[in-house]
């Protein structure tokens, strides 16, 4: 086994100019995460100048066996933290030969929104918490647990420490120093409530790169959790009964917002989501209604709900943007499989287009 991590960990700069590229992009479910990688030339840094790429979309649920090519166009790179030197990751969208956004590239449409010259001019931040639970491999149980039993009910799990409350922290510190190495925005990472479950935080990003990073972040963790030999789930209520969710909280704010007077600038932008509340939520994440019950820190999925330090309500305004009257909100109902391009697009368009 020597000799093949050897293998694995050849540095390639010795050798040659070449690089690997792994070419990254979203399968039919819209929560597959699929990638292949290719030879280049030399290090590349300006996706424009990456080729495109094609793949076999009737193996992935995004077209027909009898017309199966789709197109794979670069967006975004990022430095590869499984084979180092100049190797690189690119998370790209997928078309078809005639250049039309296939049905489930959601990047598409986010990019043209937040290339909209109000939603540009007003700098659209995000800060996304991105809640998963790491999984036995076979059983669809969360580590750490009994299979077929349950731990100690919840209390000491969250930000706790020591080898019964905090499961998994080698993969979670792994994660977290692969998004740093990636030039991922990763701001901090943290135990959750459930025993199992973690979370990690991504932002402040303006735009569409809220997007890029949030998904590349996901795939780094699948990678990890591959290596590690277990699972990691997305699922907003991986476990039924009195336990938390997992979701995908989305901190926002524009320029307006952050300067004088922002508060009332935050309050407007809530009345807005509080009309759309039912075309959000509808965009916020599969199965999302087994995790907005109102309970376990959420609030009911049918009901909008505001307020001061609230983490009960649709939406939370921290202390310190009431007491400086500028900042940003918590949108607090996204589901932990939202797609972070519908969701950061969407809290634009409805807060500044709408």
């Amino acid at each position: 086994m020597s000799l093949l991590s050897d293998l694995v960990n050849l540095n390639l700069s010795d050798s040659t100019e070449k690089i690997i590229a792994e070419y990254i992009w979203i399968g039919g479910s819209g929560m597959d995460i699929r990638s292949k990688a290719r030879t280049l030339p030399g290090p590349v840094s300006d996706p424009s100048k990456l080729p495109k790429w094609n793949y076999d979309g009737s193996s992935t649920g995004q077209a027909a066996g009898d017309d199966s090519e789709v197109i794979l166009y670069p967006q975004a790179i990022f430095r590869d933290p499984f084979r180092k030197g100049n190797n690189i990751l690119v998370m790209c969208d997928a078309y078809t030969p005639a250049g039309n956004p296939i049905p489930t590239n959601k990047r598409h449409n986010a990019a043209k929104i937040f290339s909209n010259s109000k939603v540009a001019s007003e700098e659209p931040w995000y800060g996304i918490e991105q809640e998963y639970t790491l999984m036995q491999k076979g059983v669809n149980w969360p580590i750490g647990w009994p299979v077929g039993g349950f731990p100690g009910p919840q209390g000491p799990y969250y930000c706790g420490v020591g080898a019964d409350k905090a499961i998994g922290r080698d993969i979670v510190d792994a994660h977290y120093k692969a998004c740093l190495y990636a030039g991922i925005g990763i701001s901090g990472v943290n135990g959750e409530v459930m025993p199992g479950q973690w979370e990690f935080q991504v932002g402040p990003v303006e735009g569409i790169s809220a997007g890029d990073q949030v998904w590349v972040a996901r795939y780094l963790l699948e990678r990890i959790t591959e290596i590690s030999g277990v699972n990691v789930s997305f699922d907003p209520k991986p476990v039924p009964g009195d336990w938390n969710g997992a979701g995908a909280h989305c901190n926002y704010s524009t320029k307006s917002m952050r300067n004088n007077g922002g508060l009332a600038v935050i309050k407007k932008a809530i009345e807005k989501l509080q009309v759309k509340h039912k075309e959000h939520i509808a965009a916020y994440g599969e199965g999302n209604e087994r995790r907005l019950t109102g309970k376990h820190e959420t609030a009911d999925i049918n009901t909008f709900s505001w307020g001061v330090a609230n983490r009960g309500a649709s939406v939370r305004v921290g202390r310190d943007t009431e007491k400086e009257g500028k900042g940003y909100f918590e949108d607090r109902r996204p589901a932990s499989n939202m797609d972070p391009y519908v969701v950061t697009s969407m809290i634009a368009e409805t807060t500044i287009l709408g």
